[in-house]
């Protein structure tokens, strides 16, 4: 069966280094909500070139049944599964059968690194869609379809798409989940190097919990695209006494 097949590959594309206790160690510090024993050890651009070939052989006009199955195999046992997984449906062309396969992936999510690099070429024509879709993954009560669905407004919707509405959404979650607030400062953030005068208010205003305001004015101003004037701005608007965004706080993320 083709999804054997994927794991034979999967095995047979493991970086070395990995088999280094010492990488290992630090590879599974970056994504600590992942068990190494889960982890094979594929490098991420590996991981792409792999999802290519086989959606160039078994995904032309559709998704192949061989294909289909391995989609379907879940939970998969492996975490370099879900990075391919994550791979492919980002390579599916029809918007309906790629909407599908991510509704149907998302609940088995469990780390942020797939969730981020989950993102499917086919979203972009179609945002009417899309929007409908992420305001029902906004209010989920499973932290990584809510930071998914912040990743797509973030992705989608701070250019010519966008409008106040869409901040409101980000800004009405209340979590105590360290990678949903992380995922909501990394959005205000962005939205502040892309629409200033629009998001600026959040801060000012103090309209996030202190975590979260605080996090968002340290990634602004660590980012190239704010102005040095609004960086010394920012640093203004920080609140003393931050507390943590969520009871967990791992290495990376």
């Amino acid at each position: 069966m083709v999804k054997d097949e994927i794991r034979e590959r999967l095995l047979s594309l493991r970086d070395p280094a990995y088999l280094d206790p010492a990488y290992r160690d630090f590879q599974a510090k970056i994504i600590p909500t992942i068990d190494p024993e889960r982890m094979l050890g594929i490098k991420t651009p590996v991981l792409r070139k792999y999802a290519k070939e086989l959606m160039k052989e078994y995904a032309n006009d559709g998704i192949a049944q061989e294909l289909a199955a391995f989609f379907e195999d879940l939970p998969h046992a492996y975490f370099d599964e879900d990075q391919l997984h994550a791979f492919l449906i980002a390579e599916i062309r029809d918007f309906a059968v790629c909407m599908a396969y991510t509704e149907a992936f998302l609940p088995w999510i469990d780390n942020w690194a797939t969730c981020d690099q989950l993102s499917p070429k086919v979203f972009r024509k179609h945002r009417g869609e899309l929007l409908e879709a992420v305001r029902r993954w906004i209010r989920s009560d499973h932290t990584y379809t809510v930071r998914f669905a912040m990743g797509m407004l973030m992705q989608h919707f701070l250019d010519e798409d966008f409008q106040p509405e869409y901040p409101e959404m980000v800004a009405a979650v209340r979590s105590e989940e360290y990678y949903i607030n992380m995922m909501i400062a990394w959005y205000f953030a962005t939205a502040l190097a892309k629409q200033y005068d629009a998001i600026l208010p959040y801060l000012e205003e103090r309209r996030l919990d202190v975590w979260t305001h605080n996090k968002t004015i340290q990634k602004a101003v660590e980012s190239y695209r704010i102005t040095p004037e609004q960086k010394d701005y920012l640093r203004t608007l920080r609140i003393k006494g931050m507390k943590r965004g969520g009871s967990h706080v791992p290495a990376g993320a």
